[in-house]
């Protein structure tokens, strides 16, 4: 095992790799690139304030949804919402970060709205108590759903596979125009943390292969391979911290959202934002971080991209 990767055992363990990482720290200042000037446009955006207008925030200073979205499109908006908690135990997406984009989606002219997820329990609690139903439910053009029925699943290929050679993955990201990734920053007792690219393991089938059958940091690169998302969202308002994925655990409020057309870069930064089981880490540690970018998927070094700070 590298004691560079970041996974739950390592944290158990209280490795001495780790405990100088963390000794290191991690200043904002050090983290970061050149901020973004008026007229540079920025490779990723870190909006403070609240969920809602955080999010409207960080979308508007990377161009607006209407960069990402045309009158007709059929998007497909992909939140964590596996578990039936409320938004406070930072689980699942806060709701108003769900409902920012979907207003968003419509006001750049979607034709329709999907909220898609694969719940890990039950798909109706899972989104009521989420507060998404009550978030987005009035908004037209807009439906949210958990989707579990293999109907609803069709297999793929994944040619630049290593691990992973195809998986079912929902008809409804394979017919979207848009898909946007809109995680919220969680640990995970698997993989050290679950952001964007972890999440898109909410939008395939069988998810077991993935823990039992592969490794599981290629698999969720490879994965990443066929589904690429336009947008990625993070919602860092609050952070699973530890007791990832589904909780209790220590919860940290950040106030913060991520975003940017790099999924890649979005989960780096996220890493580098968070305190994860009471330490700081570099996106190199997360394995399939470091893999991603090693297979040209997109850029964790933060240091090297432009990134703007704005707020809500």
């Amino acid at each position: 095992m590298d004691k560079r990767e970041m996974n739950r055992r390592e944290f158990i363990k209280r490795s001495a790799a780790c405990a100088a990482y963390a000794t290191a720290g991690m200043a904002l200042s050090g983290l970061v690139g050149p901020y973004a000037g008026a007229d540079q446009a920025p490779d990723i955006v870190l909006a403070n304030g609240s969920p809602g207008p955080a999010a409207w925030a960080a979308v508007k200073a990377l161009g607006g949804m209407q960069r990402f979205v045309r009158p007709g499109d059929r998007v497909v908006i992909k939140p964590n919402m596996s578990f039936p908690n409320p938004p406070d135990w930072a689980t699942t997406t806060h709701p108003e970060v769900v409902r920012a984009l979907t207003e968003m989606c419509i006001k750049a002219g979607a034709g329709s709205v999907l909220v898609l997820d694969n719940p890990l329990r039950n798909p109706e609690l899972c989104v009521e108590r989420s507060g998404l139903k009550a978030a987005c439910g009035d908004l037209p053009q807009a439906q949210i759903e958990g989707i579990t029925n293999r109907r609803f699943f069709e297999e793929v290929k994944v040619p630049e596979g290593k691990a992973l050679k195809a998986t079912m993955i929902m008809k409804a990201v394979l017919e979207a125009n848009v898909l946007i990734a809109a995680p919220v920053a969680k640990s995970h007792s698997a993989t050290g943390v679950s952001l964007a690219m972890k999440g898109m393991m909410g939008l395939i089938y069988d998810r077991m292969a993935f823990h039992l059958d592969l490794d599981l940091d290629e698999a969720v690169v490879d994965l990443c391979t066929v589904l690429r998302p336009k947008l990625t969202v993070i919602d860092a308002s609050r952070l699973l911290s530890e007791g990832g994925p589904g909780g209790p655990g220590k919860v940290i409020k950040l106030n913060k959202v991520i975003a940017s057309t790099d999924m890649v870069a979005a989960d780096a930064m996220a890493v580098e934002q968070g305190t994860w089981y009471g330490r700081k880490f570099k996106a190199k540690q997360v394995k399939h971080v470091r893999i991603a970018h090693q297979r040209g998927l997109g850029n964790l070094e933060v240091k090297s991209q432009i990134v703007k700070e704005v707020s809500a």
